[in-house]
């Protein structure tokens, strides 16, 4: 059972946040507070009071803009304490995330907080915990993956990405219509996603073959045209490229 503290400078948002979690079977207990200075002296009696402790803490939820100290900036405290909380980003902006998660964070949940959204954070936080087995969470079919955007779950066909971009803990899906962020590296879509035709060519991208328009070599160097977007092609990947794309020909 996970012992939460919930954080946000807007009494409603925080309100809501409390009664989620409270309603969650995994939570054990969940306090509130205002602001991240509110937070902090909680998190020291915290540590202070031990694991064991009567206010011991296993995991925040923290809003990311409030006024004075934010929620990036506890968060970077946090990491210079021995024994930290778990930390879970709940917010109404998309573009903190890749700052996010190179805090280590466990999730990011987008507001407005929808409660299948963050049961899963609160999954990811137990699993990271050690007190509940880990579920493996399956996409809802093969052809699809699932996003967030806005607070709302959408399902982007894999046929439509175009290529793919690391970042960090995250990857960045492109697609003619736009980009969507997930929290899945890399590696892992290389590996999932390789029998549909996506194939690594550099550490930081992963293209889909059938999106390619073009293969340019200048000067030595290997760069692919995908999606309207000129990307540069490693040394290591470039035969294996070209050899994927002279079979697919």
């Amino acid at each position: 059972m996970l012992r939460a503290l919930a954080v946000d400078d807007e009494r409603p948002s925080l309100e809501e946040l409390v009664y989620l979690l409270g309603a969650d079977p995994r939570i054990a207990t969940v306090q509130g507070a205002g602001d991240a200075t509110e937070a902090l002296r909680r998190v020291n009696r915290a540590l202070e009071s031990g694991p064991d402790g009567p206010d011991a803490l296993d995991v925040v939820f923290l809003d990311i803009q409030m006024p004075g100290l934010d929620g990036l900036d506890l968060a970077r405290l946090l990491t210079g304490f021995a024994r930290p909380p778990l930390v879970v980003f709940v917010t109404a902006h998309e573009d903190f995330a890749v700052q996010a998660f190179d805090l280590k964070a466990v999730d990011y949940v987008l507001k407005p907080v929808r409660r299948e959204r963050l049961a899963e954070a609160v999954r990811r936080a137990a699993d990271l915990s050690g007190t509940l087995p880990r579920i493996p969470v399956h996409e809802p079919d093969s052809g699809h993956i699932t996003v967030e955007l806005g607070g709302v779950t959408r399902f982007v066909a894999v046929d439509d990405i175009t290529h793919v971009e690391a970042r960090g803990d995250y990857a960045r899906l492109h697609t003619g219509q736009g980009s969507h962020l997930v929290r899945i590296p890399l590696s892992t879509l290389e590996d999932r996603w390789r029998s549909r035709g996506f194939v690594r060519i550099h550490r930081r991208h992963l293209v889909a073959l059938r999106h390619i328009g073009e293969l340019r070599l200048d000067a030595g160097t290997v760069s692919v045209l995908v999606g309207g977007e000129e990307l540069q092609v490693s040394r290591r990947h470039a035969r294996e490229l070209r050899d994927l794309l002279m079979r697919r020909t």
